[in-house]
């Protein structure tokens, strides 16, 4: 059986787990690439903390050259968090009918956020025979567990979440995203003041694929997708996060003081038809000392179920979850499609 070929699209700190859980599972890395001129031409055995493996990361400037000339059957994009900061990378494998699985928060669900953009990706993809998709960490602890409880409840009036991390392991554009380093006052202004819109004016901006959601907006979508509950209503909340003492921050390389934000709280809450409320909270902020991932959900009804996991290792899970869901992607029809609609996510002992 031929090895599953894969490109590494962004070669930051999740790049370092993903291609050496890749080339562990017995794929290949055929090609990497980057912005970066000081990773642009290494080896990315150097990235990995591994032998030489002969391949070197290449300019994102030549990145379609590369595709074209290694052919690979997925591509890996571990950038920005965004739908419109990865655009670039996902209508380039669409373009040229490459498989594309990437972290970026929003392409989780961005049918919800950002569904302009998705269609036209999905559009390309249709037509090159090839499939997109959005994983990582939600995929199973915001996303299968959850459902999977949730089928384990005869009636269900709510499910609650709320999960924290540590914007210091992703890298600088997710901690800049949530705020971090931000005074109150910039906080409120570029981040707080977008939830103070209307229904129609929030839907007009998000239909210009000009609206930021927080991660939870598209958890929320995702598991009312894989539910089949018909969404009602959706809001956001965004609010700061501080500390009591001054932090400094080596992503932002700066101290984030005690009158600065460390990161920011972000609740989605979500009315359906079928009357069960979802309402999640993730808390992105730099971490102090004592603190820690967790992440807690509770479904409401007929039992509550309450499931507490403390110090999960975010990043490998993320990195993990990709890897895994690679053969499902590969599977898969063709188009942008959620994972919500591969299946379960399963472990791969092979």
């Amino acid at each position: 059986m031929n090895k599953i070929k894969v490109v590494q699209y962004g070669c930051g700190k999740m790049s370092a787990y993903t291609m050496k859980y890749a080339i562990e599972q017995g794929m290949e890395i055929v090609g990497a690439i980057d912005i970066n001129p000081n990773i642009i031409g290494k080896d990315i055995g150097d990235i990995i903390g591994t032998d030489k493996q002969n391949v070197q990361v290449t300019d994102v400037k030549n990145a379609e050259e590369m595709l074209k000339k290694v052919n690979p059957d997925i591509c890996i994009v571990t950038t920005m968090s965004l739908m419109k900061d990865v655009k670039e990378a996902l209508m380039l494998c669409a373009k040229l009918g490459i498989n594309a699985i990437t972290t970026c928060e929003e392409a989780f669900f961005s049918m919800n956020s950002s569904p302009t953009l998705t269609k036209e990706i999905d559009e390309l993809a249709k037509k090159t025979n090839c499939t997109i998709t959005g994983s990582g960490y939600q995929d199973a602890f915001w996303g299968n567990l959850i459902t999977t409880i949730a089928g384990a409840t005869h009636n269900i009036t709510k499910i609650k979440g709320s999960s924290s991390y540590n914007v210091e392991d992703y890298g600088i554009a997710l901690a800049q995203a949530h705020g971090a380093g931000l005074t109150l006052d910039e906080f409120d202004k570029k981040i707080a003041s977008v939830d103070r819109m209307s229904d129609e004016e929030r839907q007009k901006i998000i239909e210009e694929g000009n609206y930021q959601p927080s991660y939870m907006w598209n958890v929320n979508g995702w598991l009312c997708d894989k539910l089949k509950l018909k969404v009602k209503s959706q809001t956001q909340k965004c609010v700061p996060q501080t500390y009591k003492e001054d932090i400094y921050s080596s992503t932002l390389n700066m101290t984030v003081s005690k009158e600065m934000a460390t990161g920011m709280s972000a609740i989605v809450t979500t009315t359906t038809e079928e009357g069960i409320t979802i309402e999640t909270e993730c808390i992105g902020k730099v971490y102090a000392k004592e603190e820690f991932d967790s992440n807690k959900w509770t479904i409401y009804g007929e039992p509550d179920t309450n499931l507490v996991i403390d110090k999960p290792q975010t990043v490998e899970l993320t990195c993990a979850t990709v890897v895994n869901r690679i053969p499902d992607v590969l599977s898969a029809n063709p188009g942008f499609i959620p994972t919500s609609q591969m299946g379960e996510l399963k472990y791969r002992a092979n």
